[in-house]
């Protein structure tokens, strides 16, 4: 019940940050709360959420009585704190926690900051709820002009820091992702498409690294061996989710190096993202097989090892 009120106090929060300072009289809330929700919604309860929102929220829903119309001020503001907590906090309630202990605990709560694509987030979501196509304008890092792209919004995806959309493109006729901190400016249309009721985002990419899925890539069983300490570490945050620990190490791959002792497996493309993980692990992990790319790692390596060696002091 509680989980569910949040909710709906989120969506009335979104609703009005979409339409700024202008706002939505009582009437339109209510034709909208209806098609989301169903069922009526009367002043009195819509008020009730309002003094909600404000002390669990610390948002304040204005009313403009010239027009009648309700807004929250400094909409792109609270749009980007709202993603903010909403997206990097895994529960409703400790996002609820934070917002009121805000200025008790100022000073001991830090979280990551997630570049600016997050103000789209709101946008988005909404376009997902109501099946809309969004027109967006698309910067990409090698090129030196923009993109217009028509995209029916499937998902939302967070990795290292950024986030992503995965739709279907008009233009491009398929999915494709896009980074959000590329995403110059997005419009959601009133056009309306079907979402593919057997279509989920964890299975889509179930066998890729990350966010780029590359169907020429060959999904493959990897091994790989760690030290225990670094083990530990694993255990708690898997590299993928198919990781499983080795009860015994296959003999071929015997002898292992002395202080790595664990071995893992996973099932997935070994695609560049992938490799720079293992990467970011440095001296922690070593890839024994496949073949192929234990023979990248070790080519990614020595490169990045001359580049040190050509950059000495003296």
């Amino acid at each position: 019940m509680v989980a569910e009120l949040i909710n709906k106090y989120i969506w009335i929060i979104q609703t009005l940050l979409r339409y700024g300072n202008t706002g939505l009289t009582l009437e339109q809330i209510q034709s909208r709360w209806h098609s989301r929700w169903g069922g009526e919604y009367s002043r009195k309860t819509f008020h009730n959420h309002r003094e909600q929102i404000e002390e669990i929220f610390n948002i304040k829903i204005h009313c403009d009585r010239s027009t009648n119309c309700y807004f929250i001020e400094h909409s792109d503001d609270v749009s980007d704190e709202q993603a903010n907590s909403q997206w990097l906090i895994n529960t409703f309630t400790v996002n609820s926690l934070l917002e009121m202990g805000k200025e008790r605990l100022s000073g001991r709560i830090a979280v990551e900051n997630i570049p600016s694509g997050q103000k789209y987030l709101t946008v988005l979501m909404n376009a997902m709820l109501e099946g809309h196509v969004v027109q967006i304008s698309y910067h990409k890092y090698n090129q030196t002009h923009s993109d217009t792209y028509h995209i029916r919004p499937y998902a939302l995806k967070e990795f290292l820091k950024r986030w992503y959309l995965i739709g279907w493109s008009e233009e491009r006729k398929s999915i494709r992702v896009y980074g959000l901190d590329r995403i110059c400016d997005i419009q959601e249309t009133e056009v309306q498409f079907t979402f593919p009721g057997d279509w989920d985002v964890e299975a889509y990419f179930a066998n890729s690294f990350g966010v780029y899925k590359d169907d020429s890539i060959r999904v493959e069983r990897i091994l790989f061996a760690t030290t225990h300490s670094e083990a530990n570490f694993l255990d708690d945050l898997p590299i993928h989710e198919s990781q499983r620990k080795l009860e015994s190490v296959p003999k071929e791959l015997l002898p292992l190096p002395e202080e790595m002792k664990v071995v893992y497996e996973i099932t997935v493309a070994p695609n560049y993202s992938l490799l720079q993980e293992f990467c970011r692990h440095m001296d922690k992990i070593l890839v024994l097989s496949p073949a192929s790319l234990k023979k990248r790692m070790a080519e990614t390596v020595r490169e990045m090892a001359s580049f040190y060696d050509g950059n000495q002091d003296g």
